[in-house]
């Protein structure tokens, strides 16, 4: 006999499901290079140190001009992080979707 609830089934199915989706991409990706992973790696790192090192230049240069007690460097660098980690996320997630 069946003692398993509805959920729990519909839960263990959907997991089976999702093993199966993985496991069929891989095999139709098996012939992608390896240079492929590394390129995703260097666009993430490029997505992330683009818009901080923008961040740092623009607070030095502001800072410089019109000095305060606020640091101008600090909190655009800061900024900058956030842009390129949602920068990196989105290049990724539309990466995955592609395939």
């Amino acid at each position: 006999m069946d003692k398993q609830k509805p959920e729990q089934k519909k839960d263990f199915e959907h997991s089976i499901g999702r093993k199966a989706v993985r496991k069929l991409r891989a095999q139709r990706e098996k012939d992608r290079p390896a240079w492929f992973g590394l390129g995703m790696f260097g666009l993430v790192g490029w997505a992330v140190a683009v818009p901080t090192l923008l961040g740092i230049a623009l607070g030095i240069w502001i800072d410089g001009r019109w000095p305060s007690t606020i640091s101008w460097t600090l909190n655009l660098l800061i900024i900058g992080v956030l842009l390129g980690c949602f920068n990196a996320w989105y290049w990724v997630s539309k990466e995955s979707k592609h395939d």
